[in-house]
């Protein structure tokens, strides 16, 4: 189900009191937006959530109001769902949110009362880079790349049919994905492969991209990436059934310090987890398709992979 916050959202801006008016559009989408602030923002009922919100809401947004004049974003996202829900077999319903974010992440996945939700942040995707709303500069054309990311996650999390270690671990914490609690009990193996998934469902969805684009790399850092590749797998073998969020961290968050990014004297470049989770993932997928390997096991996908190799 397609639901589009954009209208609630440029409502706020044309109230008098700004900060009051996105209080009330926080608590009536407060389901969503609590999750959305806990996962990717700072806690909702933290000392900063005031500060955030009165940058949000008195940030220019002549960027995004040009794109939204030029681009049926609407269309775009229910293209996206309906191709995602034919190449996945879908059997879990996905809300897929349009929205407007606080400068945070551009998309993302999240889990509440057992459902499955992709989110863009349209403020990223306007072709500008914008410091006042911390928007990435990203082209409209990506929405699709990264919408298809976030389903393939979301069906990953909550098909009946899933046998991943994150659909457990949802279901353990009572139908609620969280990026720091479920991200702390997942094995690195898991983490790996689940954006691997994500990245190869997004180049089936979307393809035509740059390479680096399907990763969120820059070309450069792909290229280090790429000429890194066996020292990469070599390194992470030690760690793949270890679980700790410094290891989800090392491997797939951006903006970690060098000495958190260090192992074995080796700097590893920042989010390469999702390069070589894709890596992982490939043979399966080639072999089962995107509709099975989504919902299978971390195991599974790297027992394929291993056969492959030897078979090579």
């Amino acid at each position: 189900m397609l639901t589009n916050l954009l209208p609630d959202f440029f409502a706020v801006l044309e109230g008098s009191d700004r900060v009051a008016a996105y209080q009330h559009y926080y608590r009536t989408h407060q389901r969503l937006l609590e999750a959305y602030w806990h996962n990717y923002v700072v806690d909702p009922e933290g000392p900063h959530f005031p500060e955030v919100v009165r940058d949000v809401v008195h940030a220019d947004r002549t960027d995004l109001r040009g794109v939204l004049e030029r681009v049926d974003v609407a269309a775009l996202a229910r293209t996206t769902e309906q191709q995602c829900a034919r190449l996945l077999a879908q059997d879990a319903d996905v809300d897929v949110v349009l929205m407007v974010g606080v400068g945070a992440a551009n998309a993302g996945e999240l889990v509440v009362d057992g459902r499955g939700i992709a989110f863009v942040c349209l403020e990223h995707f306007t072709s500008v880079e914008n410091a006042e709303t911390r928007a990435l500069g990203l082209d409209p054309e990506l929405i699709p790349l990264w919408l298809a990311h976030e389903i393939a996650h979301a069906v990953r999390y909550t098909s009946p049919a899933s046998r991943s270690e994150m659909r457990q671990l949802v279901a353990d914490a009572g139908g609620y994905y969280s990026y720091w609690e479920t991200g702390r009990s997942a094995s690195l193996r898991e983490h790996l492969v689940n954006e691997g998934l994500a990245v190869l469902t997004s180049q089936a969805v979307s393809p035509g991209h740059a390479a680096w684009e399907y990763f969120g790399y820059a070309r450069r850092q792909y290229a280090r990436v790429r000429e890194m590749e066996s020292i990469l797998a070599r390194t992470v073998t030690g760690d793949l059934d270890h679980a700790a969020l410094g290891l989800r961290l090392r491997y797939l968050s951006g903006g970690m310090s060098e000495e958190a990014r260090t192992v074995d004297r080796w700097l590893l470049p920042e989010r390469s987890g999702y390069y070589l989770g894709a890596r992982m993932a490939e043979p399966a997928v080639a072999e089962h398709g995107l509709a099975w390997a989504v919902r299978a096991s971390a195991v599974e996908i790297t027992a394929l992979g291993a056969a492959s190799a030897a078979s090579a």
